[in-house]
């Protein structure tokens, strides 16, 4: 397994975040499980001649903050911090929770109040990326919970990790470079378009894609990847969405998600499970009611439901529309604390228009 680790830094040091000598590059991880990536990671960024930085949190900390917290507290992030995100060259963040749900009973206002407080560190990433000042990638490694939560063994969850993320191939770098090749020409034709309408189940919804880019996802920001996104504009969006896969945040479960939006904004919204944690987000500033990205997912090899969304938005045959924050790279301007990926299948008859023309059927591009 040593040599799986080796290859997964590999990418994420030489090819995601590309690390140059003198480089300031911190490595951030939830808890102390992912320690044998952290050390190959840590040695390949040493490799690469930069000065890596490891940020290791401890088991249970979040939850103690929240449970704790005053408002002040909440609201309130610290002058360190601030200047890693306004000064680090490379963020490589590990994700490996041993419980997926410790956030669940905590209440969605003091969630919310901390999504706001925290928003500008990730707007001032995003906007710092955008300029190539800065960059930036997630990626997990396994754990039992993350197994559960995907009703996986943690020897299926590895394995399923491992093919997501092309490390069962000899070279796993050059075959993200394939992927992005074969994606660009369908992100070149997105481009000379300017409007999208998704039609499905419970679904018809137009966006205006008038001067925003879409970007071809190939393991630069997300560890495994494959999706082609934008950021529509922002008063844009109208008619009706529905989400048939499970929406979780921060270990809150939404189910069966029906939005109506006019002029970019959510104005109804129906849910099975969860209205009470969902309302609450969508509220917690103004900007959280609009689109911040819609995206088509590319990745074959995730084909089920894992309850983490750093794979499910990437799942073959699937789309996904984020609330909240937009990517500045895409020229979005939506500003929130939130930024939420729902996800709609596809395959049941979906259909994606691009200026009118069909360009999706059932889970695949036509173009």
């Amino acid at each position: 397994m040593s040599n799986i680790w080796e290859k997964y830094a590999k990418v994420l040091v030489e090819y995601s975040t590309n690390v140059q000598k003198g480089e300031l590059t911190v490595i951030k991880t939830d808890n102390s499980q992912s320690a044998p990536l952290i050390n190959e990671i840590y040695k390949a960024v040493l490799n690469r001649g930069g000065y890596p930085m490891v940020r290791c949190g401890i088991d249970g900390l979040t939850e103690t903050f929240f449970k704790n917290a005053s408002d002040e507290q909440l609201e309130f992030v610290d002058e360190m911090t601030k200047m890693e995100y306004n000064t680090v060259k490379n963020f490589i963040s590990i994700s490996a929770p041993s419980n997926v749900k410790q956030l669940a009973r905590i209440s969605p206002e003091k969630q919310a109040k901390r999504s706001k407080a925290t928003h500008q560190l990730s707007e001032t990433l995003m906007n710092r990326s955008a300029k190539g000042d800065a960059n930036w990638v997630i990626a997990d490694f396994p754990t039992q919970a993350l197994a559960q939560e995907a009703r996986m063994s943690l020897e299926d969850y590895t394995q399923f990790i491992i093919n997501s993320c092309y490390l069962d191939v000899e070279n796993p770098v050059e075959k993200w470079k394939e992927i992005e090749k074969e994606q660009q020409g369908k992100t070149d034709y997105l481009n000379t378009t300017t409007k999208i309408r998704i039609v499905g189940e419970k679904t018809d919804i137009t966006f205006s894609t008038e001067g925003r880019k879409w970007i071809n996802c190939c393991g630069i920001n997300n560890f495994p990847d494959g999706e082609i996104f934008t950021s529509p504009v922002e008063n844009s969006a109208n008619g009706q969405i529905y989400f048939d896969f499970p929406a979780i945040y921060r270990g809150n479960e939404v189910n069966k998600i029906l939005l109506t939006l006019k002029d970019g904004k959510v104005i109804d919204h129906k849910v099975e499970q969860g209205d009470d944690f969902f309302t609450a987000m969508i509220n917690q500033d103004e900007g959280a009611r609009f689109v911040g990205e819609i995206a088509i997912g590319t990745n074959d090899r995730i084909q089920e439901i894992t309850g983490n969304i750093l794979f499910d938005e990437k799942i073959g045959g699937s789309i996904h529309m984020a609330l909240g924050a937009s990517y500045p790279e895409t020229g979005g301007q939506n500003v929130s604390g939130l930024h939420w990926d729902l996800i709609k299948n596809m395959k049941n008859g979906g259909k994606i228009y691009a200026d009118d023309k069909l360009i999706y059927e059932n889970g695949k591009f036509l173009i």
